[in-house]
């Protein structure tokens, strides 16, 4: 019966993302604004008793998705570089939205590239999403290991000499399924020496330095950064890894409610390698040119 009534139901939204670059990939600036969300498709929930009184936006549009949306482009626009969990890829919950493709149009991202971890058909994209003001050399999307709806992205910045690993990872509930989750981070990542990994990671600070990941040295940021539930925090489960070749400089939960996460910031400085040099200042009056 489902099948005779979605032949009713419009296409289920396909974009294509925006093209790799073919040269290097390296940032205008010093400095990088990250950002790590799980944005529960845009659904709205963050109170404890939206899970029943909302509990139908799992399977249906509602009326307000269009202005959520909004607000989420609104806090996204701030950061250069965005990894989303819980996108929906234009679903029948999403009134038929592609919302990666309409974030990165609203907040005015060049760059986008989707990754499609549980595919229902009219009845949910589950997707994670990378959003980038710059487009990087290389990327590729991975099923991590476990039960088949968790993946990885991983994207490559920089040049073929230097490079910068960002990860967006969304890993699963349940203790085991993450340990062997780990173990194929710790290997995807081995030997590169810039690596960030962003992402709902669904465990604590000290699960993560027990794990694989443990082993390399990063800069861990400070354990008081509580992300879920939004309306009021109590546990870390969101986090951003920075190697220890990078330098962290700010590290925030922001203080919005559009979802049952918190968005997790972090701005880094970036090696010179890394970014483009400061461009060189014409003075119109003399033509001199300071370096």
């Amino acid at each position: 019966m489902i099948s005779g009534l979605s032949r009713f139901l419009p296409a289920v939204p396909r974009h294509a993302a925006p093209p790799l670059t073919a040269e290097e990939a390296r940032w205008r600036h010093s400095t990088l604004r990250l950002l790590s969300f799980n944005m529960q498709a845009g659904m709205g929930i963050h109170a404890p008793h939206h899970y029943v009184t909302r509990g139908l936006r799992h399977v249906l549009p509602h009326r307000g998705r269009h202005e959520q949306l909004g607000h989420i482009a609104t806090l996204l626009a701030d950061f250069d570089l965005v990894a989303l969990q819980e996108v929906d890829g234009g679903s029948l919950r999403s009134g038929y939205t592609h919302q990666l493709a309409h974030l990165a149009e609203r907040a005015g991202f060049a760059w986008w590239f989707q990754q499609l971890n549980r595919d229902l058909g009219h009845f949910g994209q589950f997707s994670n999403g990378v959003l980038s003001r710059q487009s990087p050399l290389a990327a590729a999307a991975h099923a991590l290991p476990g039960l088949k709806g968790r993946g990885i992205i991983v994207s490559e910045f920089g040049t073929r000499d230097e490079r910068l690993l960002v990860l967006n990872v969304h890993l699963a509930l349940s203790q085991r399924a993450r340990a062997g989750q780990f173990g194929f981070i710790s290997e995807l990542i081995a030997g590169a020496p810039h690596v960030v990994i962003m992402g709902d990671l669904n465990c604590t600070h000290e699960e993560l330095r027990r794990s694989p990941l443990g082993r390399r040295h990063w800069q861990w940021l400070e354990d008081n950064l509580p992300t879920y539930p939004s309306w009021k925090p109590q546990r870390q489960i969101d986090h951003i890894l920075v190697s220890s070749e990078l330098r962290v400089l700010k590290a925030e939960v922001l203080p919005h409610r559009l979802s049952d996460h918190r968005p997790l910031a972090v701005e880094l400085e970036l090696p010179p390698g890394l970014c483009l040099p400061p461009a060189a200042l014409t003075l119109p009056a003399t033509g001199l040119v300071l370096l």
